[in-house]
């Protein structure tokens, strides 16, 4: 009945969008709320190339690496204030998540005073287009900022929300009007973490999938930060209609991490990967089916899940850094082998804490280390975990790859570019704060790329730059 209705929805939708139909039939009623404040000025998007965008966190494939087959060869090498070129920046408020770029429109999710808040941009010029807000009261049980972890997610003609308070919201990229929202944290019993909702979803045909986290109702009787004595409800992944947010299925008997749901390739199809507090979930995307269980996870209470699994094939890594490391496994009928790992080693190949590693040509390049003092950038290799060069300098830092180029972002904003080689650390160039613009701690948030255009995010700005060389 649920896809009956869905199917319904989805129909009805596109008949009012061509203009075949006007009112509403059969009974059925679109679901209404706020509607954002919209420029009037705003600027008519242009013909949609989905290659050169970067419509979620970790872009496409969630895995930190740019789609544009053409990019690489053009990316410039001199990254001087004339170098390269500062096309736009605007004033960003409370959060640690850049935005996405989709349809030729940047769409930044923060917090503004005591409201989350949506904005869209032209992504070429940076005037804004229109921008949604919702009231969101979260506090920090550690004293980090209360705005939006996650990233914004763009499927189609909607974009979806889902904020640190663990309001999920849909919403259509044109004018911003909200198709649906649910407070996922009221609904599932969700006790707040130490720092808020930060799992990005995912889409998967009809369905929205969401890692939730949800507990029992005595579990709210606990006092905050007590996470050990959280019961879970079987809610650890929920998965909503799309187009209508009601409840298809809810799975997993675990707590929410911080980590974001990406897909393994299994034969015949494809599993959902969701590492979770305790350990990393394999999940049948139709049904909700729980395939395998992997516990990963230090003994110490206040420990995280963060970075997002790697995944080659039938492989993934997952990697942390307060005790355990990090950990190559492969599935195999539903099996988890280790490949390798780094439990009960003093050295570690890598411990990742937020920054998700980036993988080219069998290599893995990304930081290790939890506190700023102690974190470098690391190549390793992949199927063995052989180390093969470290370099410090950034502190705490975020990758992301174009063709043989890393961009790395130091978490006090030096930006730089480096070679993707497991031969040696080769810095081609870097960029320094200007008067023009300068970036401010903290800098978590990996840079984006779409349509030759860079972006970066510190604490109170974004900036987005010409990545390629003019023809």
């Amino acid at each position: 009945m649920k896809k009956a209705n869905a199917f319904l929805a989805a129909v009805l939708l596109q008949m009012l969008c061509l203009g075949i139909l006007t009112t509403p039939v059969l009974g059925y009623v679109f679901p209404q709320g706020p509607t954002a404040s919209k420029d009037d000025s705003s600027i008519v998007s242009e013909k949609r190339d989905t290659v050169n965008e970067w419509p979620r966190f970790l872009g496409s494939q969630i895995n930190g690496i740019s789609q544009s087959p053409a990019l690489p060869q053009k990316i410039r090498r001199d990254w001087s204030e004339d170098g390269l070129p500062l096309l736009w920046q605007a004033d960003v408020g409370e959060g640690y998540a850049i935005g996405v770029v989709s349809g030729q429109r940047y769409y930044h999710f923060d917090k503004s005073e005591n409201a989350a808040r949506l904005r869209s941009f032209d992504a070429q010029t940076g005037a804004l287009v229109w921008k949604y807000e919702y009231p969101s009261s979260y506090r920090d049980l550690y004293g980090y900022d209360s705005g939006p972890r996650a990233s914004p997610l763009v499927d189609r003609d909607h974009i979806y929300l889902f904020g640190v308070e663990g309001e999920l919201t849909c919403l259509t990229t044109d004018d911003g009007d909200v198709k649906w929202s649910v407070n996922t944290a009221k609904r599932f019993g969700v006790i707040q973490n130490f720092f808020g909702v930060a799992s990005n979803p995912v889409i998967h045909d009809d369905k929205i999938i969401v890692m939730v986290g949800g507990s029992h109702e005595e579990s709210a009787q606990v006092p905050p930060g007590q996470l050990d004595r959280i019961k879970p409800n079987g809610s650890a992944i929920v998965a909503f209609d799309k187009l209508t947010g009601e409840v298809e299925y809810k799975t997993g008997n675990d707590l929410a991490s911080y980590s974001s749901l990406t897909w393994l390739k299994t034969n015949p199809d494809k599993t959902l990967l969701a590492w979770c507090r305790g350990a990393a979930l394999g999940i049948d995307p139709d049904d909700g089916r729980v395939k395998f269980r992997f516990p990963w996870r230090a003994k110490k209470l206040e420990s995280v899940n963060a970075m997002t699994p790697v995944v080659s094939g039938n492989r993934f890594l997952l990697s942390e850094c307060y005790e355990l490391g990090s950990v190559l496994v492969e599935v195999q009928d539903d099996q988890c082998n280790v490949v390798w790992s780094d439990r009960g080693r003093r050295k570690k190949s890598l411990a990742a804490h937020w920054g998700t590693p980036v993988l080219h040509k069998g290599y893995l390049y990304g930081c290790s280390g939890r506190h700023s003092s102690g974190a470098d950038l690391r190549c390793v290799e992949l199927a063995t975990g052989e180390v093969k060069w470290i370099q410090r300098g950034f502190g705490r830092c975020s990758v992301t790859l174009s063709g043989d180029d890393l961009i790395v972002l130091g978490e006090r904003g030096r930006v730089a570019l480096v070679a993707a080689t497991p031969e040696e650390f080769r810095l081609i160039t870097e960029r320094t704060a200007t008067k023009e613009f300068s970036l401010e701690p903290n800098c978590w948030a990996a840079p984006i790329i779409a349509d030759g255009r860079l972006y970066v995010r510190g604490g109170k700005k974004v900036g987005c730059f010409e990545l390629t060389e003019v023809p």
